[in-house]
């Protein structure tokens, strides 16, 4: 019964995520147009500002810029675990027949980009940034696709947004456990305490609001300190959270009648306000109603739109603006790099992948896409924009020239496979 009330809200999901996107390019434009104008050097000081708390004891103090890549987007990253952990277990990842098709594709969009990397990399200070062009951005292209409106079937949105959650899935592993830095492990092991505690709770339908929110700040700030990314931390978090509900649905809609009933009972016709009874009612109402939703659906859908609609867009505001001068140095073989990395790895592992596991019959075309729409969406998982700009920031960290180089590998090749995949998908999808 709780499956056909939690089924992924896939419409709802794309919806948000194309918005999310035009408003993360008109971020990454104002951010180039600031970084690049008269007034560029407030950019800058605008994002190293330090903001924190200082004591003998204890000290948190941090750029603004890092409390966007470090906090911001730990919820970010705890909304992506959100989406990941119903995926698998009621959504498109809930079984190998239904996951084996964007399985395969991304398994091919992961390992073919990483490939190319290492084969054009001539240069061993760049090699960290391998894990450049892994991920697709989900928002940017779902924008690219609500820009072909009704041309686009639905079971193709689909597939592209179930392929970029198990991108996401290895963006963060990677991160976790390439781009940490030296790590103490007891602090690691005193964070397993308060989480362990929360999946014990959560294994018994046990959901404290507060106790989670409380417990997750403690457990970001030793990841923080340990040397793990903290926004492992918040994927983690994700996963202690129930999917179940208390009450079923049928039980909340009889719970709804007799609440209805009861209110009616009381109706006083002569008075304005509400009866001390109704008041009552209302209040079970809202018991009730927190009863019959599910902790991690109620979350998601809370925080989707703070992470859509403001989380990522401050993100591109503070990451993307690049600033070209005449005497910047880029480095043009990694511009390159990833570029080709992101157009071609990502296109022809996408398909590639896709079609050997049709043939090996391992998994099935979905219905109503052609070949050449799979090679369409292949282009599109080249855009790579928000966590391919994230991993540029841990791969070098110790380089500005670097940064900057795989920012402009990353915007480019955005690009390029934004405009060659809406070219390829507007010539083979006919207008429903």
């Amino acid at each position: 019964m709780i499956d056909k009330y939690l089924v992924t809200p896939f419409q709802r999901f794309i919806r948000a995520e194309s918005s999310s996107g035009i408003l993360l390019f008109g971020a990454t434009i104002i951010a180039l147009v600031w970084a690049n104008s008269p007034i560029s050097e407030s950019y800058q000081n605008l994002w190293q500002f330090k903001i924190g708390i200082s004591s003998e004891a204890f000290e948190l103090k941090k750029p603004l810029i890092l409390w966007i890549n470090d906090g911001l987007m730990a919820i970010f990253f705890f909304l992506i675990g959100l989406e990941i952990k119903r995926e698998l277990l009621i959504g498109e990842l809930n079984s190998f027949k239904k996951a084996s098709f964007p399985l395969f594709a991304a398994i091919g969009g992961m390992i073919f980009p990483v490939a190319f990397f290492f084969i054009l990399n001539k240069n061993p200070e760049t090699l960290d940034g391998w894990g450049i062009p892994m991920a697709t951005d989900i928002a940017f292209s779902l924008a690219i696709l609500r820009v072909l409106g009704n041309r686009i079937p639905l079971s193709l949105k689909i597939f592209l947004t179930a392929f970029a959650i198990v991108d996401d899935i290895g963006a963060v592993l990677v991160i976790a456990i390439f781009y940490s830095e030296s790590i103490n492990w007891m602090l690691i092991l005193i964070s397993m305490i308060p989480l362990a505690t929360l999946f014990i709770l959560s294994s018994k339908g046990i959901y404290l609001k507060y106790l989670v929110l409380l417990f997750g700040i403690v457990i970001w700030v030793l990841f923080l300190k340990s040397g793990i990314h903290p926004t492992v931390a918040g994927v983690l978090l994700a996963f202690a959270i129930p999917i179940r509900q208390k009450i079923d649905t049928d039980t909340y809609i009889e719970g709804l009648s007799k609440i209805e009933k009861r209110v009616k009972e009381t109706k006083d016709i002569n008075s304005p306000i509400l009866t001390k009874e109704q008041i009552n009612q209302l209040d079970r109402l809202e018991t009730w109603t927190a009863k019959v939703q599910s902790p991690l659906q109620h979350l998601e859908h809370r925080l989707h739109s703070w992470a859509a609609y403001f989380i990522m867009p401050v993100f591109a505001l503070s990451n993307a603006g690049v600033s070209f001068s005449k005497d910047m140095d880029f480095d043009f073989p990694l511009v390159i790099n990833i570029i080709l990395s992101l157009v071609v790895g990502k296109c022809i592992g996408v398909s590639l992948m896709s079609f050997i596991s049709v043939k090996l019959k391992a998994a099935e075309l979905p219905s109503g896409i052609k070949p050449m729409q799979i090679i369409g969406i292949a282009l599109l998982a080249g855009v790579g924009f928000t966590m391919s700009i994230f991993i540029a920031n841990l791969a070098f960290a110790g380089s500005q020239i670097f940064i900057d180089s795989s920012k402009v590998g990353i915007l480019a090749g955005s690009v390029i496979a934004g405009i060659g995949s809406y070219i390829i998908l507007r010539i083979n999808s006919k207008e429903m």
